[in-house]
């Protein structure tokens, strides 16, 4: 019987500038006190999550950090966590690393992305023989070269990989990158075809859809969120489909069941920093899963976790044991949004 969890995809090294605001083109801003490096990516994040919301689950990390310092520093922060096997984590070249900006005020993020060994994960690093977890999560799809290029039978070596998976009797979860341009028509689909659990934001579900969920006026569609959730289904996903947005978290599961639950009205001063919500969020619809929870009930500790993950700057500094996150959950509970 398989068990545990394995995490796979982009391990970053995250450098955090606060900014006073973000300039225009060819215009200043300061850069002011509180320059943090953390680790990032959905691998580093969400296996760092999983292990802090259940320090007994089996977790495994398959990915490429390079033989440098920077690798050094990201399996030294993994290495904390005693549920999480190593032994799928390779080292060569140059460590891939994402420079943040990060408004002091909004706390709105804009990055700046190196790949480096990243771009080298590929289908012959992951050993199905020796991977007996019952989920795998891997992230980020348009952010792994290697998986990225096409393939003349699935579309993508990602869509290949995922197949592959599903052939050993794993469960498959994605998660993608915000990104503009035309990429996610050609990325995303092909791989929602071999997808069990499908986490991503509103941006990210608009543009692998089509279905507007966010305009101009920056206000949230809802409206149109279960139509994008049956599309993400229509495109292949199997089990679940789950959008995450500031104003709440959407999910559909495989009889068409459809679940609304709104984000926490947080206390003023309580947002310490956004960066790794989302992978937190994703954290914790995955430990629904793996439980075999039903769908409302893996949303709610997905909003609990990301709330967790708010109240510090870096990624996975927040995050709590389920039954901490969950108390949070019901101690803010009453001041849900409207």
């Amino acid at each position: 019987m398989r068990n545990g969890i394995c995490v796979a995809g982009n391990a970053i090294l995250d450098i955090l500038y606060p900014i006073e605001c973000y300039p225009g083109k060819s215009e200043l801003t300061t850069i002011t006190e509180g320059i943090t490096r953390a680790t990032g990516g959905a691998l580093c994040n969400v296996a760092m999550d999983l292990a802090s919301l259940d320090p007994s689950l089996e977790l495994s990390a398959v990915g490429i950090i390079g033989d440098d310092a920077d690798g050094d520093f990201i399996e030294q922060q993994l290495e904390q966590y005693e549920n999480i096997s190593l032994s799928g984590l390779k080292r060569e070249g140059r460590t891939s690393f994402t420079i943040v900006m990060c408004e002091n005020t909004t706390k709105h993020r804009t990055f700046f992305q190196y790949r480096g060994a990243n771009a080298q994960l590929c289908e012959a690093d992951f050993d199905w023989d020796k991977i007996d977890a019952k989920i795998l999560h891997i992230g980020y799809i348009l952010l792994l070269d290697a998986l990225d290029q096409e393939d003349a039978q699935y579309g993508t070596k990602m869509a290949r990989l995922l197949h592959e998976a599903k052939q050993h009797g794993i469960k498959t979860s994605i998660d993608v990158v915000s990104e503009m341009g035309n990429r996610f028509e050609k990325l995303v689909p092909p791989s929602l075809k071999y997808t069990d659990y499908c986490v991503i934001n509103e941006l990210e579900a608009q543009q692998a859809t089509g279905v507007l969920l966010r305009g101009d006026d920056g206000i949230l569609q809802k409206e149109n969120i279960k139509r994008a959730l049956e599309e993400l289904f229509r495109m292949g996903v199997s089990t679940w489909a789950v959008i995450h947005a500031p104003e709440g978290g959407y999910g559909m599961d495989e009889k068409g069941n459809y679940v609304e639950k709104r984000s926490l009205s947080l206390p003023d001063g309580y947002i310490k920093g956004t960066v790794g919500a989302g992978d937190a969020f994703c954290s914790g619809v995955l430990i629904g899963a793996y439980q075999e929870k039903q769908l409302e009930e893996a949303i709610v500790m997905g909003i609990a976790s990301a709330a967790c993950s708010l109240s510090q700057e870096g990624s996975t500094q927040g995050m709590r044991s389920v039954g901490e996150a969950l108390k949070l959950y019901e101690e803010l509970s009453g001041n849900t949004k409207q």
